[in-house]
């Protein structure tokens, strides 16, 4: 597999060299920049196939950031920030990042993150050439090759986490995923974070597919064990 481009945003001299003297020292290739509008500026140009955010910028905030690049592209966003709270998180997750994660942190997660990014975006990769090109159950419609989810008539707005969330519940459709099958299926890892965030995010896609999330039509929870998509009449 060959290693990707990663734009790496952060104004801390002494977290950035950490960040890229790693990437370097394991072959991955690497862009810098120090604030929001030089991120946005070589995410324009240079399409690079990761970014490591981080959220407190010296010009505008990391979640601006995030908001201007998915106007216009989906490519995948860890964001790595200090910033520990719950609502950090989410606000930074609804704006469409697929990752957070907190500072400090070890080289071996930063590590661990980019390859299961790597292996995600694999994945949609073969998805998209290898599978059905829709998913139809009820009034809930996937289309896999378009990157689209639908309500009856009604296009549904998705994070790339929830979109990939929703994709690999359909994919098992009837199966009970297991929190630790989800969150290595989705962060590559199945640390506490991960199964917090995972909580967060089916709690969010839930409130967009089902009518009533407290008698749910879609996606069934098993306390304790996981999530499964139910075959809707």
């Amino acid at each position: 597999m060959n290693k990707p481009l990663i734009l790496v945003v952060e104004d801390d001299p002494s977290v950035k060299n950490l960040m890229t003297t790693t990437l370097k020292a394991h072959g991955y290739r690497y862009l810098a920049a120090v604030s929001g509008e030089a991120a946005i500026l070589e995410a324009s140009s240079h399409n690079p196939d990761i970014v490591l955010l981080d959220l407190g910028l010296p010009d505008m905030d990391g979640i601006e950031v995030i908001k201007k690049i998915r106007t216009w592209s989906s490519m995948p966003i860890i964001v790595i920030s200090a910033r520990c709270e719950d609502t950090d998180k989410i606000e930074a997750l609804d704006a469409g990042a697929d990752d957070y994660l907190t500072k400090p942190f070890s080289v071996e997660e930063l590590l661990a993150r980019l390859r299961a990014t790597q292996r995600r975006l694999a994945m949609l990769q073969q998805a998209v050439s290898g599978e059905a090109a829709v998913f139809v159950n009820g009034r809930l419609r996937v289309d896999y090759a378009a990157g689209c989810v639908f309500l009856g008539e009604e296009e549904l707005h998705l994070t790339p986490i929830e979109y990939k969330l929703l994709c690999l519940l359909a994919k098992n459709t009837g199966k009970v995923l297991t929190h630790t099958f989800i969150t290595r299926s989705i962060w590559g890892s199945s640390w506490d974070n991960d199964i917090a965030s995972l909580r967060v995010f089916m709690a969010t896609l839930r409130r967009k597919i089902e009518k009533e999330p407290g008698a749910p039509q879609y996606i069934q929870t098993h306390i304790g064990v996981g999530y499964r998509m139910l075959k809707a009449e």
